[in-house]
């Protein structure tokens, strides 16, 4: 049975690492309302970017050939980029993505496919890195201040693999941000750009100076804003997560402290009724004699 002193140096560790799940806390929700008000600047952008591209590309005539919407005939080999967080300590956060990716890779793999793993994240990298699945490229540090230039480079990499038949589809995984208790990992095909799927009336668009120079510079620039929006989007769900998870952990700490002391309340309490009848059988015993 622990002795008093051990029950005491319990409930002041837990204290401690209350103190620390408290402050992380702080940490996440500073951090949460930067990210969540650039992702919602960036939003209205990305979400008309995605609209009016789908659009035009709807309208291409199908005799003119654009590389980055052209779906290839058979494919063969699938490119995969999973964002995920740098640091642990966010719930569940890492494992829905880790595991969205995994059965995606499982089911290409079963298909026949060719898979090839970006792993954005020092905890998708530290999973996959362990295992049987290709991962042809790790960073880090992405989510830290989501910025265009990562989205230029990573997306300029994913058009030229797509470019030289090195993938002949490229997806991407991130979190979508739903609300402070939700994150949801999705999965969306970045090339080759699929067109708008709409019930309602097409809209007309003059282009100048032609469609195919329009479509030309804009393909690949889609294709940044959608990675930058993913971007955002899973660095909000990351602050998000962090700060639910460490919030209950500095709950469930208070309830632990609660528990403790009860049981050192009793402890205590047992120990000085086992002196109290010590010195009262003793004094009884001297009595007697």
């Amino acid at each position: 049975m622990p002795t008093l002193r051990d029950i005491r140096r319990k409930i002041d560790a837990v204290k401690k690492t209350a103190q620390i799940t408290r402050a992380m806390n702080m940490v996440a929700a500073a951090k949460l309302r930067g990210a969540q008000m650039n992702m919602e600047r960036f939003h209205p952008y990305a979400t008309k970017f995605r609209e009016v591209i789908g659009r035009l590309v709807a309208r291409v005539d199908k005799s003119a050939t654009f590389e980055l919407i052209t779906p290839r005939p058979e494919v063969k080999k699938v490119e995969l980029v999973l964002l995920t967080a740098d640091r642990g300590l966010c719930g569940s956060f890492n494992n829905n993505l880790i595991s969205t990716a995994e059965r995606f890779l499982n089911q290409r793999i079963a298909e026949g496919k060719q898979v090839s793993l970006v792993a954005a994240g020092r905890k998708g990298n530290e999973y996959f890195r362990k295992r049987k699945y290709p991962l042809r490229k790790a960073l880090t540090g992405l989510l830290n201040k989501p910025n265009y230039d990562d989205a230029f480079r990573l997306g300029n990499e994913l058009i030229e693999l797509f470019q030289a038949g090195e993938a002949d589809e490229v997806y991407i995984i991130y979190s979508h941000f739903v609300s402070m208790l939700k994150q949801v990992p999705t999965l969306i095909k970045l090339l080759p750009i699929e067109p708008e799927t709409t019930t309602g009336g097409a809209l007309e668009y003059l282009f100048e100076p032609s469609h195919e120079e329009i479509l030309n510079d804009i393909l690949p620039n889609y294709v940044y804003v959608q990675i930058l929006e993913c971007f955002y989007q899973t660095a909000v769900s990351e602050h998000a997560a962090r700060m639910t998870a460490m919030d209950n952990a500095t709950n469930n700490c208070k309830e632990m402290v609660r528990t403790l002391t009860l049981v050192y309340n009793k402890a205590r309490q047992a120990s000085i009724t086992k002196e109290l009848m010590d010195i009262v059988g003793g004094a009884e015993a001297l009595r007697k004699k």
